[in-house]
């Protein structure tokens, strides 16, 4: 029998939050985990060496197949033997499905029950994601986990349109296990040092309805994945109704598997979601807000580029002993 492609044992509780670790044919994760976000296969800003660095020791970062797929292409990819080897980054990867950045472009695509028909940002050529490509791809890039094709609503869509676009990711998400089982999990050609497949995580949808929220939970678990996700948050909703979806949505999952909140990221909203029981984030906040000039501080944030900081000796937040 093939063994899984990864394990998760908690290994501490308080109240619904836990501590726990993932093991990864790349290695163990310390959860909960902040996952920076690669999107072409790096970290804008940061060089591996800084993210391997014991003060941060990122155990695992993320790749997006959206942007991946258009450029370089997932044949330049396979020819390097995958994104890890493309990339250079020796520990784990997560690779999203790319729904949500088809999803975000609003006007450029075209959702139908085969796909998404999108005009490519980079060029304007016509281009098709389905949840076989989708699996295809992401089974090239080789990350140690994989994301379900899904459809996001927004934060605050009606109740029919929350549930057409609910049923869609649901029925998207049982071709993605079976396009998965098929077509992907094995390390691409030239990487094979790293034995095991890869794990598929589904996604949860259902905006802020809480009866569509448990539906989609339900079936979603029921088709059967590695770990689970929390989707189509922090999309337009407001900040308290964010918070009690997860209080609704988190305990619910999967005691014995990974929960991870999707594109969410900020200081705050990391500790209320760890303390209603989420394992896993990601989002691309503290890299962007940094190349803009703002900082999260025990104060608040701030923006370096305001005037009043021009000859300011001080350092950015005099309640931290970090490097900055």
């Amino acid at each position: 029998m093939d063994p899984k492609p990864l394990e998760f044992e908690v290994i501490a509780r308080d109240g619904e939050a836990r501590a726990g670790n993932i093991h990864t044919r790349r290695g163990v994760i310390e959860t909960p985990v902040f996952m920076p976000v690669g999107t072409a296969g790096t970290v804008k800003g940061m060089r591996f060496e800084e993210l391997e660095a014991d003060d941060l020791d990122a155990r695992i970062i993320l790749g997006n197949t959206y942007h991946l797929w258009l450029r370089p292409g997932i044949e330049t990819i396979k020819a390097c033997g995958g994104l890890h080897k493309f990339t250079g980054w020796e520990r784990a990867m997560l690779t999203d499905s790319g729904g949500f950045q088809v999803w975000s472009l609003g006007a450029l695509r075209k959702i139908t029950e085969e796909g998404t028909e999108f005009r490519s940002h980079l060029d304007g050529a016509s281009c098709f994601l389905s949840p076989e490509i989708s699996m295809e791809v992401q089974g090239a890039l080789g990350a140690e986990i994989a994301m379900a094709f899904d459809e996001c609503a927004p934060g605050e869509a009606s109740r029919e349109e929350t549930r057409r676009s609910m049923e869609l990711t649901l029925r998207w998400a049982k071709r993605s296990k079976d396009a998965f089982e098929k077509t992907a999990g094995e390390p691409p050609a030239g990487n094979a040092e790293r034995s095991g497949r890869q794990a598929l995580f589904g996604i949860v949808q259902g905006a802020s309805h809480f009866d569509l929220r448990r539906e989609s939970l339900e079936r979603t678990v029921e088709i059967g994945f590695d770990g689970y996700a929390i989707g189509g948050l922090s999309v337009g909703e407001k900040k308290p109704v964010m918070f009690e979806v997860i209080e609704e949505i988190a305990p619910r999952m999967p005691s014995c598997q990974p929960r991870y909140l999707m594109g969410v990221g900020t200081p705050e909203d990391l500790i209320e979601a760890v303390a209603r029981g989420v394992d896993m984030f990601d989002c691309v906040l503290p890299t962007r807000n940094g190349r803009t000039g703002q900082a999260f501080t025990s104060a608040g944030k701030l923006n370096i580029k305001n005037a009043r900081y021009a000859v300011d000796q001080r350092p950015l937040d005099e309640a931290c002993r970090c490097a900055v």
